[in-house]
C-alpha cells in the first residue's frame, strides 16, 4: 500500500492498527532485547558488571541522541513535504539527514571514547566498577559511526509505508543481538565488553539490511545530491529537539541519580535504579512505538490540510497510551518480586527490601505518564516543537531536579518516589499546553 492511500484513505481505526501495532511490536522487540541484555549481564557476569552497565548506560544513550535528533527531526518535514507533493524536497531532507547522522556518530563516538574514564570517575566510579563501565562505553563509542543511524532508518521505513518491514527488522535485530550476546557471554566467556559488541554487531548488520532497498532506489525516498541550507538544518534541529532534549536531559538526570545513589546506598542502590530503568525501558518503547509510528500519518495529513483526520488519529493514540500505561502500573505493583528476580539471581534480604519499595513506588509513575507522553508526540507531529520541547525538558530534567531537593528528607524513598511525582507534574503541564493550543490547531 502506498503512503498516500495509507495515510489519507484508510479508516482511522484501521490505520491505527496498521501503523501503531507494528510500531509497538517493533519497540517491544527492542525493549525485550534491552531486558535480556540486563538479565544476561546480571545473571552471567554478576552484580558488579550489572552495576557497571547501568552506570555507563546514560552515556551510551547520549551516544545515540544526535542520531535520534536528526532522525525524528527530519521525519516531520519529510512527511509534510510528501503531503504537499514536494518529493524532491523530501529526498533532500532524507539524504542530508543520513549524512548528518554519520558525521555526528564520528564526533560523539570520538569524544566518549577519549573521555570515558574521566566522565565515569566524576560519577564516583572506581576500581573494578570503573574499569568495567569504561570497557562497555568504549565499545559503543568505537562503533558509533556505523550503528547510530539504525535509530533513524525506522522513521524512514514508516514514512515510505513499509511499516511491516520496519517491525520485522526490529524483531530480527533484537533476536540477533540477543543470540550474539548469549554466545559472547555464556559460550566465549567474554567480559562486559562482549555485551556491548553483541549489540553493536546486530545494529550494524541490520543497518546494512535496512538501507539496501534505499541504495537500490526501490523506496519512495531516494538518495540525491545533498543541498544543505541553514533553514533546512534549523528545521531538522527544531523538530528533533524535543526527543533530543528528552534524551540528553534524561541522561543528565540519570547521571545525577547514579551519583547520589552511589553515596546514599552504594552499588546496590545503583542496581535497584537499574531495575527501574529496565522496567521503564520496556514500557516507554511501547508508548513510543504507538505514538511515534503515527507521526508520519499526522504529518502527511497536516501537509494535505486534513485537520479532522488528525484529531481522530490522536484520539486513538491517547486511548491506547492510557491502556498500556495503566496495565504496566498494575504489573509492577502486583508482581514486584518477579520483576526484581529477573535481574538479580540471589538477592539478599536487604537488597530485596530496598528493591521492593522502589519498584512499588515507581509503579505509580504510569498512572499519569501516558498523558504527557502522548501530548509531546502530538506536538511534534503537528510541527509544534517548542511546546513538545517544554514538556520534554520539564519531564526529563526540571521536575526531577526540583523533586530531588523537595524529597531529600525521605532519603532513598525520595529518589524512588521522584518518578511518580515528575509524571504527575508533567501531566498537568501537558494538559495546560494542550488546552492552550487545541483551538489554534
Amino acid at each position: 500500500m502506498d503512503s498516500k492511500t495509507l495515510f489519507t484513505k484508510i479508516p482511522v481505526l484501521k490505520l491505527f492498527f496498521i501503523a501503531s501495532v507494528p510500531g509497538a511490536v517493533s519497540m517491544l522487540a527492542s525493549a525485550l532485547y534491552q531486558l535480556i541484555d540486563g538479565i544476561l549481564v546480571g545473571q552471567v557476569l554478576g552484580d558488579t558488571p550489572f552495576a557497571a552497565l547501568n552506570l555507563a548506560m546514560p552515556f551510551v544513550i547520549i551516544n545515540f541522541s544526535l542520531a535520534d535528533l536528526v532522525g525524528v527531526g527530519s521525519a516531520v518535514p519529510i512527511s509534510i513535504s510528501l503531503g504537499r507533493k514536494e518529493e524532491k524536497e523530501a529526498d533532500n531532507y532524507f539524504t542530508c539527514a543520513c549524512l548528518m547522522i554519520v558525521a555526528a556518530g564520528v564526533l560523539i563516538g570520538a569524544v566518549l571514547f577519549l573521555l570515558a574514564v574521566p566522565l565515569l570517575k566524576l560519577m564516583g566510579a572506581e576500581g573494578e566498577l570503573l574499569k568495567l563501565s569504561a570497557q562497555y562505553l568504549r565499545v559503543y563509542a568505537l562503533c558509533a559511526p556505523v550503528t547510530t543511524i539504525i535509530f533513524a532508518v525506522d522513521n524512514y521505513l514508516r514514512i515510505c509505508g513499509k511499516i511491516r518491514a520496519s517491525m520485522l527488522l526490529n524483531i530480527f535485530m533484537s533476536l540477533l543481538t540477543a543470540v550474539l550476546e548469549f554466545v559472547f557471554l555464556y559460550i566465549f566467556r567474554w567480559g562486559i565488553w562482549g555485551a556491548g559488541l553483541a549489540t553493536c554487531s546486530g545494529m550494524f548488520i541490520c543497518t546494512l539490511i535496512a538501507f539496501y532497498p534505499f541504495f537500490r532506489g526501490k523506496m519512495q525516498l531516494r538518495f540525491c545530491r545533498p543541498k544543505f541550507s541553514r533553514a533546512m538544518i534549523k528545521k531538522i534541529v527544531s523538530c528533533g529537539s524535543p526527543n533530543f532534549l528528552n534524551n540528553i536531559a534524561g541522561r543528565i538526570t540519570s547521571i545525577l541519580m547514579n551519583f547520589l545513589l552511589l553515596r546514599m546506598g552504594g552499588a546496590q542502590a545503583v542496581s535497584v535504579y537499574g531495575i527501574l530503568m529496565y522496567a521503564d525501558g520496556f514500557v516507554q518503547p511501547l508508548l513510543y512505538g504507538m505514538c511515534d509510528s503515527l507521526q508520519p500519518a499526522v504529518g502527511y495529513n497536516l501537509g494535505a490540510g486534513n485537520r479532522g483526520r488528525i484529531r481522530s488519529i490522536e484520539k486513538c493514540c491517547y486511548t491506547a497510551s492510557a491502556a498500556v500505561s495503566l496495565l504496566s502500573a498494575a504489573v509492577l505493583f502486583f508482581f514486584t518480586d518477579i520483576v526484581i528476580r529477573m535481574f538479580v539471581s540471589e538477592p539478599d534480604a536487604g537488597f530485596m527490601e530496598m528493591a521492593h519499595t522502589a519498584v512499588r513506588l515507581f509503579a505509580f509513575t504510569y498512572i499519569t505518564r501516558w498523558f504527557s507522553f502522548a501530548t509531546q508526540s502530538y506536538m511534534v507531529a503537528v510541527d509544534r516543537p517548542k511546546e513538545a520541547a517544554v514538556i520534554s525538558l520539564a519531564t526529563a530534567l526540571i521536575f526531577p531536579v526540583i523533586l530531588i531537593g523537595l524529597l531529600w528528607p525521605l532519603g532513598l524513598n525520595g529518589i524512588w518516589f521522584n518518578f511518580a511525582g515528575t509524571s504527575l507534574l508533567a501531566g498537568i503541564l501537558a494538559a495546560i499546553i494542550l488546552a492552550k493550543k487545541r483551538r489554534p490547531l
